[in-house]
């Protein structure tokens, strides 16, 4: 066979040589031990949780190292590609923090590494389709669907490995007349790799995740440019990693059984292998059981879920470091307020078996990231999630922001912060009754009479003094139970509680509901001192009219 021939014959109109390309696209100016990675999603419109995860592994490794993260859209397969999912991608990672150095944007590609759309970059694969072929690495297969499933179905029969291989690779040796008889006739063709391995060689590899492991040479002859011309995965990111000088490749472990084959398509291209970070799938428990987080059964596996829910950016990305390095939860106790990315990562320290997606420990975190908040940070935090997703809260939190941070700075700061909101969700039934609008009607415990409650409403309204400050204003409290037979002594009360009728948290918990709704809330003094005297007074006036009393 004259492959040169055969290289001409099915790429006349290619000129540029693989020489041409490594001079376009040299190598990176950067300083040694600096990680080139990148991102490469498919556009099929759903960003999940495990697209955060890699693109964290990345970014860090990129940027703690000084080196550079870039985007790459890996489009090959149209099937898949649903319209605006590019910029569906790019819009869902920045909001996580994801930033890249380079590659494709809302506008098109930034970056002297482009295209960084694969399908944009169709003349870049000829080049090194046409460099395999005249080197007899490569070759044109003309079998049909119709033909490749039966061989399929044969293999299957005879319980045999199934794929294009040895005797089933009915176009390895075929004669440059018969290739030239197909594509006179206009047959459609697809182009295949022509594999030198076997089943019975095996080799180590070093994964940085997964450590050392023994790989089964591959035998298959895969297809690397399909009948539009346009390259397989396995082809595009060779050629792509190669000419974007990537130094670490981080994806998830289900490629492990395709990396013999890019090992092996690597070596035949001259390309040095870049290293490789194969993660583990995030999981959940089900029942006793694991596994892997599902796209049809958990909603919590789409991005989109968390910015719905209000869980603030910084809370998602801290919960994903606990889960990729253990020893990050030491690290932040020991730097409470240190911003996260100055922890330092290291992909040695990934599970390689994967990680346990648990969501109470992410309300957890969460709670925590809020905590350390200030409260201008929390509003304005607050305020863009309420306006996406409950427009009306939004508004009256952008109508008084003053008023709405003063009622977020309640018990923020200090040693021991409030940790009452574990996403924005939680806001609403938290502030809410400070919203005239959202303020519910109390329901006071049955086992306490009507007209107890309103007497003990009607005293506090005849001694209070919005300008008392909260130490009077608890002993005010305090008179008023004991002047009703209430104890103030909790240590008695639990002692013995059948010798008295309530005590003075009864009485607080009487006068905080006709205040808040709720028989919780934020420091009732506080609380008064935001609303101010009049609405204080009229909340609980209402009240006892409610209670069958006069105003």
């Amino acid at each position: 066979m004259d492959y040169q021939a055969l290289a001409e014959l099915l790429f006349p109109n290619v000129t540029q040589t693989p020489e041409d390309l490594e001079e376009k696209y040299p190598a990176r100016q950067v300083s040694e031990g600096a990680v080139i990675t990148r991102m490469a999603p498919s556009p099929t419109g759903f960003v999940h949780l495990g697209n955060l995860v890699q693109g964290l592994i990345s970014e860090r490794m990129a940027h703690q190292s000084g080196g550079v993260l870039f985007l790459r859209v890996e489009d090959t397969d149209a099937k898949r590609e649903v319209p605006g999912a590019v910029e569906v991608l790019i819009d869902t990672l920045r909001h996580y923090g994801i930033h890249f150095d380079e590659g494709a944007t809302m506008d098109g590609d930034a970056g002297n590494y482009g295209p960084y759309r694969q399908r944009q970059r169709a003349d870049i694969y000829h080049v090194y389709a046409k460099k395999l072929v005249s080197q007899g690495q490569a070759y044109p297969c003309f079998c049909t669907e119709e033909e490749l499933a039966a061989m399929r179905e044969k293999q299957e029969q005879a319980k045999e490995t199934t794929g294009y291989y040895g005797p089933y690779a009915l176009w390895r040796d075929r004669s440059l007349e018969e290739i030239r008889e197909q594509l006179s006739a206009g047959k459609s063709w697809v182009l295949r790799f022509r594999s030198t391995g076997s089943i019975e060689n095996q080799f180590k590899f070093d994964d940085l995740v997964k450590g050392k492991l023994t790989i089964t040479e591959n035998n298959v002859d895969h297809v690397l440019l399909k009948s539009d011309g346009i390259p397989t995965y396995h082809f595009a990111h060779a050629v792509d990693d190669h000419l974007m000088r990537t130094t670490h490749v981080v994806r998830g472990d289900e490629w492990l059984a395709t990396l013999p084959f890019h090992i092996q398509l690597f070596k035949a291209l001259d390309f040095k292998l870049p290293k490789y970070v194969h993660i583990g799938p995030l999981m959940k428990m089900d029942g006793n059981s694991k596994r892997k987080l599902s796209k049809r059964k958990d909603p919590e596996l789409a991005l989109t879920y968390y910015k719905a829910e209000g869980f603030p950016v910084e809370a998602v990305y801290e919960y994903i470091m606990t889960l990729l390095n253990s020893n990050f939860e030491d690290w932040r106790r020991a730097n409470p307020d240190a911003p996260t990315d100055s922890f330092k990562f290291s992909p040695k320290k990934l599970n390689p078996a994967g990680s346990l997606f648990d969501y109470a420990k992410l309300t957890d975190v969460s709670k925590n990231v809020i905590s350390r908040m200030d409260a201008e940070k929390v509003y304005a935090l607050l305020k863009e999630w309420a306006v996406e997703f409950d427009p009306d809260f939004g508004a009256k939190l952008a109508v008084a922001p003053a008023y709405a941070t003063r009622i977020l700075a309640i018990g923020r700061g200090g040693k021991k912060p409030r940790k009452d909101l574990a996403v924005w969700k939680d806001a609403k039934p938290y502030m809410g009754f400070f919203y005239d609008e959202y303020l519910q009607a109390p329901v006071f415990d049955e086992k306490f009479d009507a007209a107890l409650i309103r007497d003990v409403l009607s005293r506090f309204l005849e001694s209070f003094d919005i300008t008392d400050d909260s130490a009077i204003w608890f002993e005010k409290v305090k008179k008023i139970a004991v002047d009703i037979g209430f104890t103030t002594d909790m240590k008695a009360y639990k002692a013995d509680p059948a010798a008295f009728p309530g005590t003075v948290a009864d009485v607080s918990t009487f006068i905080r509901q006709a205040v808040t709704g709720q028989t919780n809330s934020p420091d009732l003094y506080t609380v008064m001192q935001i609303l101010g005297k009049d609405r204080t007074v009229e909340r609980i006036q209402k009240t006892i009219a409610s209670l069958g009393g006069f105003q």
